[in-house]
Parts: C-alpha cells; structure tokens; sequence
C-alpha cells in the first residue's frame, strides 16, 4: 500500500532522513542548527549553536543553493528530529525585539515562515510582547517580560509545547499540538543574536 510509505518519501525528499533523534541524547534533546536551511540573512555562529540576523544578509555566491534552504523568510531548523519523550532547552536572547522560536515538521515548506500554517507551533515575541502563534492564530501571553533566557519544554507523547519562565522554572504558556510526525526545533529571526542551549534535563517540577 502507498500510504505508509508517504512519509518517509516526504522526509527524504528534505533530506530529513539524515537528521538524528532525540533518542540519541542520553540527556535530552542534544541539537545544532542546520546551516543547509538557513535563510541566506542568517549566520550561525559558536559551533552551529547561536543564529544572528544580517540586513544584508550572506553573499549569495557564499551560500550553497538546496531545497533544504528556506527561501523566503529568516527562519533556521535544528539538526535533530524529535518522534517521543519529554525535551527541554533553552534560548539566550541578545539584542533581538522580533523573532519566533519553537518546533516544527521536518518537512515543512521552505517557502513558508514558523507560525503561518499548521505544520509549526511557536511563541513569537514582538513590539515588547509575546504570543502563542500556530496558523497565523495569536494568542496573548502575560507573565513573562522583555526576554533574557527562555525555555521551551516539549512533550510528544501529550501533543504540548509550552514557554517557560527560567527565572521562576515555571510554565507561563502551553501550545496543545497536533504532531503528525517527527518535529525539530525551530527559529525565525528579523534582528540580533538567539543562541540555544541544548542536552539539559528536564527542570525539577515542570
């Protein structure tokens, strides 16, 4: 039958079949950004570990063309895919006042932004405000102020996505999802630096 076969037609055709799971992270969900989707206004930086915006953005001579690249929007996926258990990591935020950072589908179209459609689950922090964001639909989030460290905590198996507050290592927001298969984590970003860090355990308590 062909059904079962689509997905992983899907996954080889981005060549997500290459990416790791998170079940090779005794600790958790341990990831790098994978430069080969980077948007071409983005750098990696400190080991493939940190993302910075450029207005300019790279020389296109300097950026390998690929269909893995997205094209249109300033967005990067992780190197690692996600198919069960409970994950956590963290973002330092520097100079940034608009970006986007959550998980989405391995497949996602690379002419899309996160957020817009639903094959992406982000928190979005814009104009000094943050929101839940999944098919373009904005919810408020109260709580959690001008950015420094964040957490995100994903759990598969329960279909969450949720922000946490690292200074309280408390949940201030939860997006309930609707994984149809394997997730990495993902970032968009319009100016300064997200740097990601990765292979921690789950906070006590969340």
């Amino acid at each position: 039958m062909a059904l079962p076969f689509a997905r992983p037609l899907l996954l080889r055709r981005w060549g997500a079949s290459r990416l790791r799971t998170a079940a090779d992270a005794p600790r958790g969900i341990h990831f790098k950004m994978e430069e080969k989707t980077a948007h071409s206004s983005l750098a990696l930086f400190k080991g493939d570990t940190g993302v910075k915006y450029g207005l300019v953005g790279l020389e296109p001579t300097k950026v390998a063309l690929n269909m893995e690249r997205f094209r249109e929007w300033a967005v990067v996926l992780a190197d690692t895919a996600v198919t069960s258990g409970r994950h956590y990591w963290e973002v330092t935020v520097k100079r940034s006042q608009q970006f986007r950072i959550g998980v989405a589908d391995v497949d996602i179209s690379r002419d899309s932004c996160i957020g817009v459609d639903d094959h992406s689950w982000v928190f979005t922090y814009a104009q000094r405000k943050w929101h839940s964001m999944w098919v373009k639909e904005k919810t408020p989030i109260e709580g959690i102020g001008q950015p420094e460290v964040v957490g995100l905590l994903l759990d598969y198996e329960a279909q969450k996505l949720s922000l946490v507050d690292v200074s309280r290592v408390a949940v201030v927001h939860t997006l309930q999802s609707a994984f149809r298969g394997p997730v990495v984590p993902a970032f968009a970003l319009w100016d300064g630096e997200l740097l990601t860090h990765s292979g921690l355990e789950v906070p006590e308590g969340l």
